[in-house]
């Protein structure tokens, strides 16, 4: 393959992380508001069984997508599947649950925790190297936003134990959400509409049950105004691109790199709250915000250097064998890449 070709391989894979990212950032924020409004506004407060109705929408939306082959379908070991559409589902109402038994601001500590709990698993298991730099971004980014969203820090043994445990399963499920596209060989979309069904499954039948504990109130009880309805609709219709930009997200970059992009979305989110729906806001707030963005733009930056580095490190070694052997050595495919094409159906666990 020829250094031009790489080139355009590359430009067009950047277009795609920017379109993804952008599309994350705007369905994320938009969803966010339509929720607290649906929540907060309208009386609705089932989160874990909206969820549920989230993932049914998307699964169905990609079922015709596939129907009308905008994408064709990949098999992928049930077991595989299974094991992380659940995953990913009791992640969710494990969050759910620690937000139920936990103050506000030891909530948002729950969701800075998972960034550094990422890394040190990547660090652990996958041998995955970050640099100082990105380090210290990524502690400059979690002190902003620990300034702007965190107030009161409550502690209780049974909430403690819950948020623990959806630190970790958030963590394993988006790593491996990464982790199943690249050695698998499937795309965000083909990994989302095979574990789709799992997760929503999960939820629908806890779901209920998650509310009615958090909220002393029944789902199916509830009486649904038009106003309502059409804001579930909104809602459901919002949470396909979320949920397709998160897998895409991830799949494209890394589970980090969501993390720091889903605090990017907690910054929108207080900005627009403030402007749109005149929450209170205070100087803490707007120097919190300053500081998280200082921290991003550093861990973009960071990333981006390091990026180039490894890009020159593998143009410099691409020409050396060139140099040493006339054999097309990297235009053979891998021997995961062998064994993903040869067999229909593929497997990581």
């Amino acid at each position: 393959m020829s250094d031009f070709s790489k080139m355009g391989e590359m430009s067009s894979f950047q277009l795609g992380v920017i379109g993804a990212l952008f599309l994350s950032v705007a369905s994320s924020v938009s969803i966010v508001i339509c929720n607290k409004a649906l929540m907060s506004n309208l009386g609705f407060p089932f989160a874990t069984t909206l969820t549920s109705w989230h993932l049914i929408v998307t699964f169905c939306t990609l079922h015709a997508a596939q129907r009308f082959h905008f994408f064709d379908a990949k098999a992928i070991d049930m077991k595989t599947v299974m094991l992380f559409g659940i995953l990913n589902g009791v992640s969710i109402g494990l969050l759910n649950l620690s937000l139920g038994f936990n103050s506000i601001g030891f909530y948002q500590m729950t969701k800075l925790a998972i960034i550094p709990f990422t890394v040190l698993l990547e660090t652990l298991f996958l041998k995955k190297q970050f640099s100082q730099k990105i380090k210290l971004s990524l502690l400059v980014l979690l002190g902003g936003v620990g300034i702007a969203s965190v107030t009161d820090l409550q502690l209780n043994f049974v909430g403690t134990i819950l948020s623990l445990l959806a630190i970790v399963t958030t963590c394993v499920g988006q790593i491996l959400t990464n982790t199943i596209q690249k050695r698998l060989n499937v795309s965000s979309t083909q990994l989302l509409y095979q574990s789709a069904p799992f997760q929503a499954a999960i939820l629908f039948v806890s779901g209920p049950f998650v509310d009615h504990f958090l909220t002393k109130k029944n789902v199916f009880a509830h009486k649904y105004s038009l106003i309502v309805l059409a804001f579930i609709i909104l809602s459901c219709i919002i949470s396909v691109s979320v949920n397709f930009s998160t897998f895409m997200v991830i799949g494209k970059t890394s589970p980090v790199t969501y993390q720091v992009l889903g605090h990017l979305k907690t910054c929108l989110v207080l900005a627009f709250g403030y402007t749109l729906l005149h929450d209170p806001f205070t100087i803490r707030n707007i120097i919190g915000i300053l500081v998280a963005i200082i921290g991003m733009g550093l861990y973009s930056y960071f990333c981006v250097q390091d990026n180039k580095k490894k890009q020159s490190v593998d143009l410099s070694l691409a020409s050396q064998m060139k140099d040493k052997d006339s054999t097309p050595l990297l235009g053979m495919p891998d021997k995961e890449g062998h064994e993903a094409k040869k067999s229909t159906k593929v497997s990581l666990v």
